[in-house]
């Protein structure tokens, strides 16, 4: 397989999971929207976690890496070959083999062995999904990362790294791709389901610290947080993480929310329910919101303007949205009842 590149078109966008299964689909023939996906695949979510398992307490925009891809298979019939490996030159092995059989697998890894990036984007996050697309002369790996412009030439060494990162949420060398399309789909259900599971998880989920309670809870606990910082340095870098987890980690913008708002945009035309055309707008509006705190947030940290009043005043806009988006779902759920 040296030395060859594989028909595979690359595209970026705005999320490396909901990316990485769109560009996988239309190299098997099927073109699905990244917004659609996302939707289907009721990634829209929330949660905030204070427990022992986290040295400080963070929050979640998203549904757990890997499933938007387990509810497409649910949904839409599509079916993904999926494997974890013991070794490296396990996972390196399968992956030779795929790419001598003509499949390029989508794998998961560590952003920060990503060398083609810059060095200031390159931090550990190991929930991070790339298209491999061939192989260089060399041996080294052809990758299409939604995040980069073109298709780049990555070490093996490297490659091998970001497959078996070791932390929370480590890859294990985790690669994926579909082996069963359905010539039909029927794209009403998959949307009214997907739209119905995202209602439920935000508002009906029996999690205390998930969904619309979750939150509430980041909106109450945040004022504790001074408590709970080593010192002001450390507190300062907690606050601005806001910013990054609502915009570059909640990929697309303002936590997934302006995502969220294309898809019920593309759902009105396949519902044939125009209402839901406004929903999408004001989801927009609520993005709009959202991003106001992480630019809120971002100003706070650089500023070193952390006084309990300030966090307060940043819960206040929280518990705002945690209105709003309790207000959102419950009327989204009874249009697509």
């Amino acid at each position: 397989m040296s030395g060859t590149q594989l028909p595979f078109e690359h595209k970026m966008s705005a999320h490396c999971e909901t990316g990485t299964l769109s560009s996988q689909l239309a190299f098997h023939g099927m073109e699905l929207s990244e917004a659609l996906i996302f939707g289907i695949g009721s990634g829209i979510f929330f949660g905030y976690f204070n427990n022992k398992r986290f040295a400080f307490p963070t929050f979640i925009v998203r549904s757990k890496p890997g499933q938007i891809r387990k509810n497409l298979t649910k949904r839409l019939g599509i079916k993904f070959e999926t494997e974890k490996f013991k070794t490296p030159q396990q996972a390196q092995e399968k992956l030779d083999a795929l790419l001598a059989k003509g499949i390029p697998p989508a794998t998961q890894v560590d952003f920060f062995f990503m060398d083609y990036l810059p060095q200031y984007l390159r931090v550990h996050i190991n929930v991070h999904f790339i298209n491999v697309v061939g192989k260089s002369e060399g041996g080294d790996y052809l990758i299409s990362d939604c995040y980069y412009p073109k298709i780049v030439e990555l070490a093996k060494e490297s490659l091998q790294k970001g497959r078996f990162a070791g932390g929370s949420m480590a890859p294990e060398g985790f690669l994926f791709y579909p082996t069963f399309i359905p010539k039909e789909f029927d794209f009403e259900k998959a949307v009214r389901k997907g739209i119905k599971k995202a209602c439920f998880n935000m508002l009906k989920i029996p999690i205390p610290f998930l969904g619309i309670k979750g939150m509430r809870k980041f909106a109450n606990h945040i004022t504790e947080w001074p408590k709970l910082a080593i010192d002001a340095e450390d507190l300062s870098h907690q606050v601005s993480k806001i910013n990054i987890l609502l915009e570059d980690q909640g990929t697309g913008g303002a936590g997934f929310r302006f995502m969220y708002a294309t898809f019920l945009k593309q759902a009105a035309e396949i519902l044939k329910q125009p209402e839901l055309v406004d929903f999408s707008k004001r989801m927009m509006d609520n993005g709009d919101k959202w991003r106001e705190i992480s630019l809120m947030a971002a100003r706070m940290g650089r500023n070193r303007d952390l006084s309990v009043e300030k966090l307060r005043e940043v819960g206040a806009l929280i518990h705002e949205r945690a209105n709003v988006e309790e207000r959102f779902f419950k009327e989204l759920a009874k249009v697509v009842k």
